[in-house]
């Protein structure tokens, strides 16, 4: 007599490529400078990897990339980019500007369309001209020249606070440096007090043709 196994139910296994890791970015151009700032905390779900981690990546004196999601998706991407730039500087013997990598990034995401590089990115640095200029894009490729945006997950909560201040602005009242930066501190602090995934600290840069200048704010902790 044959034995026969009862087995249950089919089970389906579920291939999950990608994780969200949280984090922040928001970002803002003037007349002569552009801020981009990120959070420092990376999680998953309700568990915290780091509290140090900067979503910021410097790709030249004129240029920085903010890069949120899945960090596997945000190494890999950003790697590539660097040693494009690399090959770049190898070849031209110039470095690229902010306009030709912001191509650049829209070729390489949209290159990855079918099985999309699971990040939001926002390119930010100075034109050839020294005035601030602010790339933002989706996960395909889609580029968008703005003066100021937020993304990452808790880019929903901080975008309509932008508008609210920025949104009606002309070029006759261009945002001043410090009142960029209070805008971002507050941003953050708010969306720190709502989102679990941003907090610890801001990191932000301040892009000007005299350089980059870095700082740190501190976030709650909890």
């Amino acid at each position: 007599m044959d034995t026969v196994i009862d087995r249950g139910a089919p089970k389906a296994r579920n291939f999950e490529p990608y994780a969200s890791n949280g984090g922040s970015i928001v970002a803002i151009s003037g007349k002569d400078f552009v801020i981009v700032a990120s959070d420092t905390r990376l999680s998953e779900g309700y568990m915290i990897y780091t509290r140090k981690q900067s979503k910021l990546f410097q790709l030249s004196d004129k240029s920085v990339l903010g890069c949120t999601g899945c960090w596997c998706d945000t190494l890999s991407l950003t790697n590539i980019i660097q040693s494009q730039l690399k090959s770049y500087l190898h070849d031209h013997n110039t470095i690229m500007q902010p306009g030709s990598i912001a191509q650049l990034l829209s070729t390489l995401l949209y290159s990855r369309r079918f099985f999309p590089y699971y990040v939001y990115n926002v390119l930010a640095g100075l034109n050839e001209n020294g005035e601030g200029c602010l790339y933002s894009y989706d996960p395909v490729g889609h580029c968008e020249k703005v003066s100021y945006t937020a993304g990452g997950s808790s880019g929903v909560l901080m975008q309509p606070f932008l508008d609210s201040w920025l949104g009606k602005r002309t070029v006759d009242s261009p945002v001043s440096e410090e009142e960029a930066l209070n805008l971002v501190k507050d941003a953050f602090t708010a969306a720190g007090e709502r989102d679990i995934y941003t907090g610890d600290e801001v990191v932000y840069n301040i892009i000007k043709k005299d350089g980059i200048k870095s700082g740190v704010v501190q976030l709650r902790k909890d």
